[in-house]
This record gives C-alpha cells, structure tokens and sequence, in this order.
C-alpha cells in the first residue's frame, strides 16, 4: 500500500514537500508519481519518476517542482515551491508495481490523496 503524507494549507509563493511511501513485500516498484485532481476535473500527472531516475513533469510545474526518490525505503517526494492557487487540489502517488513471484503481474497503486490548499 501507499501512504501519501505533506500536504496542508499554504499561502501563494510558499513550498510543501509531499512524501509517499510504499509498504508491503513481494513487489518491485518501477515508475512513482504524483497526480492531482481538482474538484471538478480530471486526474492529472505532476511528476513522476522511473526507477532508474529519469523523470517527466506537467508543463503546469516544470521549472516549480523536483521529483525524487528513494528507491531503498520506497518512497517517492515532490517539492513544489512557487505555489499558486491553481495548483489547489488533493494529491495521489501511484507507484506502478510488479509482484516479484510469477506470474509477475503488473498493479497500480494508489495513495489515499492529500490535500495542497494555496492561498491567494
């Protein structure tokens, strides 16, 4: 399972540090990543990266936000900084996982969101 910790409530311009964590046995984890979903719309990808480090970010927050991971606890952060009220709404990592006995089947995880309120 995934547990997606950081969000909160921040003024416009300010930073929050969002962490995921994967926990469980029998898995490998390729690619993590963080979506956003805005009341209203559609689920959206910020940022996400493969296993070996590479990384893809929305236009909406290049430049704004860094991915990273620790492959040895699982765990996947997004630093966003220069915030906006556009970026206002709850947070999910996923983590794209492989179960490491056979048949080897493929899941999606999904964190259970968190909430990132910019102030204007």
């Amino acid at each position: 399972q995934l547990q997606a910790s950081g969000g909160g409530l921040v003024q416009s311009g300010g930073s929050l540090r969002l962490t995921c964590a994967a926990s469980g046995s029998g898995f490998s984890i390729n690619v993590m990543g963080w979506y956003r979903q805005a009341p209203g719309k559609q689920r959206e990808l910020v940022a996400d990266i493969a296993k070996g480090g590479s990384t893809n970010y929305a236009d909406s927050v290049k430049g704004r936000s860094t991915i990273s991971r620790d492959n040895a606890k699982n765990t996947v952060y997004l630093q966003m900084s220069s915030l906006e009220p556009e970026d206002t709404s709850v947070y999910y990592c996923k983590a794209e996982t492989r179960s490491t006995s056979f048949p080897y089947k493929t899941y999606d995880w999904w964190g259970q969101g968190t909430q990132v309120t910019v102030s204007s």
